[in-house]
């Protein structure tokens, strides 16, 4: 028998009843975590399909291994939204100026400034912001939440493989967390490429890969409910 720590994140905190827990394991296989995880907690039942689980610290997509110790972190989709060329990993990681997630407002100049540069013909600027609705609901605040060590790394390789696909590009991001209020600005991704084609097909992607695999959570306050956004989906 092994023994694993298992952190729970965002919704499935809520949905497990505990931040943390232990289960002892026949084998360190996937299954066996999985079956361990639902025996111990039912509730998780229609959402341990979908999450998506770290083992000390790294992303564990595939077949797992666990050992006696490891730590496994075990997080629901995230917050969500809904390439072509090819370069170095060292040339295209060169050009992501900057990857950062904050708990301060955001600002446009600096990103800006970051991937702005001679041969650069065009400067596209993404800014998402929180918005007073969502699925016709209100909305007041915004709490995201985020993955303290796999969030940041995650930005920066997104923003690696995106410049990889767009070896003319250059891009810059940050995304901000805790609560945020109705107008704030929860995201921005700058992007300069020769031209403007580049340019906006480089920030496009950049902000959907961002969403599709960034370990950042969002929950929406409203007067007539408060949730974790994408935790019942599917």
């Amino acid at each position: 028998m092994i023994e694993v720590a298992v952190r729970f994140h965002a919704g499935l905190r809520d949905v497990a009843g505990c931040r943390s827990t232990t289960v002892q394991l026949p084998e360190g296989s996937r299954d066996a975590l999985l079956a361990a995880l639902l025996e111990a907690h039912p509730s998780l039942t229609r959402h341990l399909a979908r999450a998506r689980l770290a083992v000390d610290d790294a992303f564990a997509d595939g077949p797992l291994t666990l050992r006696d110790g490891s730590e496994v972190d075990v997080m629901p989709p995230v917050a969500g939204g809904s390439g072509a060329g090819e370069g170095g990993e060292d040339e295209a990681r060169a050009r992501v100026l900057h990857a950062e997630i904050v708990e301060r407002p955001l600002g446009l100049d600096a990103l800006y400034d970051a991937v702005v540069h001679p041969a650069a013909g065009a400067v596209t600027l993404f800014v998402g912001v929180v918005r007073d609705h969502a699925d016709g609901a209100a909305v007041e605040t915004l709490r995201y939440e985020h993955h303290e060590r796999l969030a940041q790394a995650e930005l920066h390789a997104v923003l690696t493989r995106v410049a990889r696909a767009f070896p003319g590009a250059r891009l810059a991001a940050e995304h901000r967390v805790g609560t945020l209020q109705v107008g704030d600005r929860a995201v921005v991704v700058a992007a300069s490429a020769p031209h403007r084609d580049e340019a906006f097909a480089a920030g496009r992607e950049a902000i959907d890969r961002i969403k599709e695999s960034v370990p950042i959570w969002k929950h929406e306050t409203g007067p007539t409910r408060a949730h974790w956004v994408r935790l019942e989906e599917g």
